[in-house]
């Protein structure tokens, strides 16, 4: 089963932040990753542009309960009709979740999956959440760039089913 990564950030970005996304997007689809997104523009464009033209699968998860605002990267359009708790939906999905640049739906997503605490969280630039004492939240790893974004979900690090000759 191909991992699932989850590409999270602003529908309208900043150049920079388009930029990381798509080397984000290219990089998890060299690996074999399905890139997991809410399937509109800004960040989710730029990842899903970018795992295409490395010939990967894109997962575009809709706010909408129709395919109408779908970006045109995306391989599978999954309407939901759930507005923004669609974003469930996407960290649901993932096997990690990464955030580049940050908006009100990106931190949500970055909040669910780090309650969830089922999956690896990493920011790749965006806002910093700080606790009541200005200190970093822990949970969430920060990367300087996305080749350091991928590698931080440590999914290509840790073995996957079961070891060499364990039988099971």
């Amino acid at each position: 089963m191909a991992l699932q990564v989850a590409v999270c950030g602003p529908g309208e970005c900043t150049e920079r932040q388009w930029d990381h996304a798509y080397e984000t997007g290219r990089i998890l689809a060299g690996r074999g990753a399905v890139v997991v997104c809410g399937g509109h523009g800004g960040v989710m464009a730029a990842a899903a542009a970018g795992a295409r033209t490395a010939g990967g699968a894109v997962v575009g998860i809709l706010p909408a309960a129709d395919r109408a605002a779908a970006g045109r990267d995306l391989t599978v359009i999954v309407p939901t009709g759930l507005g923004q708790a669609r974003n469930n939906v996407i960290v649901n999905a993932a096997d990690a979740v990464i955030a580049v640049g940050g908006s009100c739906g990106t931190l949500s997503e970055i909040a669910l999956a780090m309650r969830a605490g089922r999956v690896p969280v990493v920011q790749l630039g965006g806002w910093r959440v700080l606790d009541e004492d200005g200190r970093p939240v822990g949970g969430v790893v920060h990367a300087q760039d996305p080749a350091a974004a991928v590698d931080a979900t440590g999914l290509w690090h840790r073995p996957r089913g079961p070891a060499p000759g364990g039988g099971g």
